[in-house]
């Protein structure tokens, strides 16, 4: 890999699907996050108190404290230039701290929270189904096998805000290249980790938000070769938190959030399109594609517009227009020729 880099934040090119109107708030560390226990006062009193107590407090002020947890490494990578933008970046503390992932939890700040002791090591990845040579690999694969990359990508919600992130990782492609896909071959379907003694939310039904696990997703062929598809084992700079789905997940940055399965274990290329989590749990609310489309509401709130969540809290975001495709259209709309959005969500 030629000319390696450790993260640094810089100034990054503009990209083609940018908000030229967006209004951004400038990028802060949270470093000082304790002195507002001191400020209030709480000392130990505010030790003490249950986690989401803690969690609750903070999220007053738009900061959180951060827990004893998971180590996160440096990586070794090189930035891709295609996908760079202008856009402040969200911090890595809102990153970190405000997810999605119902095995640890269904509150924002829950998977942070129940993650902090997750192993990843050993880990095995497995790519199987309609290839030529099924493969599987262990956690130094995933660093290793195939060069890592930066690209800083819009992720959009289906509860509709959004984050700007610089990912590490590499393109799905080029992972499914070295299994040899068959030409019998129409889909990919993802697996996540099914452990109920690493992953609360797996053993009880009501703190995992009554989905059956384990969680699974799925993409077309052309979907998962196209190039913006990516494999990402790291954020600014560093290996994944578990919050985010370490020690390796999906990014499909012109769908929603949901589509981008965290904690992989299995990836089976077949000939027919693989049941999906959300789809499988209402399908009336969550489609199979679940492009990012602003003309098509979900049944209980509009996706015209969302909520960029910077340094602020959820509520002091900026509202912004919500693009089709999350601004990728240029990369994607072709996989969609002739497909009626609204009927095939």
């Amino acid at each position: 890999m030629s000319n390696p880099q450790k993260y640094t934040q810089g100034i990054l090119k503009k990209a083609t699907w940018n908000s030229p109107e967006q209004e951004v708030t400038p990028e802060q560390v949270f470093n000082d996050r304790r002195a507002i226990v001191k400020a209030l006062g709480l000392g130990a009193i505010g030790a003490s108190l249950p986690g989401h107590v803690q969690a609750g407090i903070f999220d007053l002020f738009g900061k959180k404290d951060a827990q004893p947890s998971f180590i996160t490494t440096d990586l070794t990578f090189k930035q891709n230039s295609r996908y760079t933008t202008e856009e402040t970046l969200t911090p890595y503390e809102k990153v970190s701290r405000h997810n999605n992932f119902y095995e640890f939890g269904t509150a924002k700040h829950e998977p942070a929270n129940n993650a902090r002791k997750f192993k990843v090591d050993p880990w095995k990845l497995v790519i199987e189904g309609e290839v030529d040579h099924p493969i599987t690999l262990d956690l130094d694969d995933l660093t290793q096998l195939i060069a890592l990359e930066e690209r800083t990508y819009r992720l959009r919600c289906v509860e509709a805000w959004s984050m700007v992130v610089p990912w590490v990782g590499f393109p799905l492609a080029a992972l499914l290249k070295k299994a040899g896909v068959k030409t019998s071959a129409t889909h990919v379907a993802f697996e996540t980790l099914f452990d109920p003694e690493q992953m609360p939310g797996q053993k009880n039904r009501l703190m995992g938000g009554g989905i059956h696990y384990p969680y699974v997703e799925g993409l077309t062929i052309e979907e998962a070769m196209n190039d913006l598809s990516f494999m990402a084992v790291g954020l600014y700079g560093k290996t994944l938190p578990p919050q985010n789905g370490a020690p390796i997940r999906l990014v499909v940055p012109w769908k929603y959030g949901f589509k981008s399965i965290k904690s992989i274990v299995r990836i089976r290329v077949m000939d027919k399109q693989p049941p999906t989590s959300w789809n499988q749990l209402a399908s009336h609310e969550y489609g199979f594609y679940a492009n990012v489309n602003p003309k098509v509401s979900h049944p209980r709130w509009s996706q015209a517009s969302e909520r960029r969540i910077t340094e602020g809290g959820l509520f002091s975001a900026t509202r912004i227009p919500t693009q089709m495709f999350n601004g990728y259209g240029e990369y994607v709309s072709d996989l969609y020729k002739g497909m009626n959005l609204r009927e095939y969500y």
